[in-house]
């Protein structure tokens, strides 16, 4: 007995090989519907248009083409039932093989800005429940989503005598389920924004994993790595895969460089946190200086530039040990010799550092208490709240190094305190659970350094205290957000040890 295809497709792209394939080759017979059902009679491809099947004209405008039960109990039937074998042969429906569907673009029409009625009409119904229902029987019938997927078919009918396999009906049948979640997430998504002026009570993440790690942060927890919209296109040029931790780690090594995209910068990363970072009139002088930073901390660390890595970057780089390094771009003599450290993980960013900011949108953390989802932080200074609250004033180049300690102190763990001169990272404490120690711990990492230099905290100053460490540190200028009780009493010590500030207003907490 032959066999038959449901045909309904928005993408016509190679779809008139693939059903002369069908019906010369492997002698399946072909109902359509619509558009489709006119595009393979135009190519003298036989086939039935729908309606000979349901024997109802398209409705509503053609909304209704193949809901109709006839049609699903084809699909859907399990020959294997006696009750449901036996109901197929007194109503005398027709049995599917295959189901070949593909969605309206609703994702093209969100993308121009469609207005509603535009919008909700290419909401896919048919197409979907289609596919749902065949990949549900996918014991007996194979659900094809993409014209992708139609060499895949042709090669799997060949091997196999013209039938379809289990391995390749299931296979597709998980696609359909990944795509079905892909769509309905999307119109959710948008729907929730137009129809809730943006309150956003529904958040739909669809993840596509990519493989799965070998581990994740300790060796006894496993770990998956997943692609979604907001993935950077980057490779891996040389070394070992990346592990759950070197992940984490270059994205907290990319978030800072993109604060800096536009000048030659260096980061240097451990443990998900900043322990070195500077600017430089070249990357080379960038990296001596963030390396100066912490040198001890940045054994086994990641490292991140802003520009290409030459050769003798490269040679200073291989001298000592590190996990990973992140670049735009590297010259093919400092591959070579970034390659001579086999297992140094090489990653080069094809997204551009500008662009970066782009893909941070949402963060989202998992809790048993549940989970929680926010925006990213993209706060900038804004110069309507950024002002000097202190009778002695920051120079010019005190500002420029403020508003660098600010940034790197953004990305730091609170309670953070950064201190910078020079356009380079001197000292750095974070993740205390008082604001005094992160600025000790600063302090003693900045060593002399810290004469007439600035300051930078994440949050505001609870008490005194940490004006009095400042004056004995000899730091120049503090940047801070302001918004403490003790604000009038902080800022009044501030100018009894001739010390400047500046407060933001933004605050830059990081758990």
């Amino acid at each position: 007995m032959g066999k038959r295809a449901l045909i309904s497709v928005y993408n016509k792209d190679k779809l008139i090989e693939f059903a002369l394939e069908l019906t010369n080759k492997y002698n399946y017979e072909i109902v359509a519907t619509g558009s489709t059902f006119d595009l393979l009679k135009e190519n003298n491809i036989q086939a039935k248009e729908i309606t000979e099947i349901t024997g109802r004209r398209q409705l509503i405008n053609g909304k209704v083409k193949t809901l109709y039960p006839d049609v699903f109990a084809g699909i859907l039937a399990d020959i294997d039932n006696d009750k449901e074998k036996s109901d197929i042969e007194k109503e005398n429906i027709k049995l599917y093989d295959m189901v070949v569907v593909n969605f309206y673009p609703f994702e093209e029409a969100v993308n121009k800005c469609a207005d509603e009625t535009e919008l909700i009409n290419t909401i896919d119904i048919g197409g979907p429940s289609m596919l749902r229902a065949a990949a549900k029987n996918n014991k007996r019938v194979l659900a094809v989503s993409s014209p992708g997927q139609y060499k895949e078919v042709l090669t799997d009918l060949k091997e196999h005598n013209g039938e379809t396999s289990l391995k390749l009906r299931r296979e597709f049948a998980l696609k359909v389920f990944e795509k079905t979640i892909d769509f309905d997430s999307k119109v959710l998504n948008e729907l929730s924004n137009r129809f809730e002026e943006d309150t956003n009570n529904y958040f739909s993440l669809n993840m596509k994993k990519t493989k799965n790690l070998r581990y994740g942060e300790n060796p006894h927890q496993n770990a998956s790595i997943y692609y979604t919209k907001n993935t950077i296109d980057y490779e891996i040029l040389n070394g070992k895969e990346l592990s759950y931790n070197n992940i984490l780690d270059c994205a907290a090594c990319t978030n800072i460089l993109s604060e800096f995209y536009d000048v030659s910068a260096c980061v240097i990363i451990k443990h998900n946190t900043p322990c070195g970072a500077a600017l430089g009139k070249d990357i080379e002088e960038a990296w001596s200086k963030a390396l100066d930073c912490d040198p001890l901390s940045a054994f086994g660390g990641i490292v991140g530039f802003t520009q290409v890595v030459n050769e003798n970057l490269a040679k200073q780089l291989t001298a000592m040990f590190l996990e990973v390094i992140i670049a735009p771009d590297y010259t093919p003599k400092a591959i070579e010799q970034l390659k001579s450290k086999k297992n140094l993980r090489i990653i080069k960013l094809n997204t551009s550092l500008e662009e970066y900011k782009n893909y941070l949108s949402e963060e989202i953390r998992i809790t048993p208490f549940g989970t929680l989802v926010q925006t990213s932080d993209k706060g900038e200074l804004d110069k309507d709240k950024f002002k000097v609250v202190t009778k002695t004033k920051p120079t010019t180049e005190m500002i420029e190094d403020m508003i660098f300690a600010w940034k790197i102190a953004k990305h730091a763990k609170s309670n953070a305190i950064v201190i910078a001169k020079d356009f380079k990272a001197i000292g750095i404490g974070q993740g205390q659970t008082s604001r005094i120690d992160a600025f000790e711990i600063a302090l003693n990492k900045a060593c002399d350094g810290s004469k007439d230099a600035v300051a930078a905290s994440d949050g505001f100053f609870p008490a005194i205290d940490n004006i009095h460490a400042a004056a004995q540190g000899r730091i120049a200028a503090i940047i801070q957000p302001g918004g403490s009780i003790k604000d009038e009493e902080v800022i009044k010590t501030a100018d009894k040890y001739n010390i400047a500030m500046i407060t933001t207003g933004i605050r830059h907490f990081r758990h």
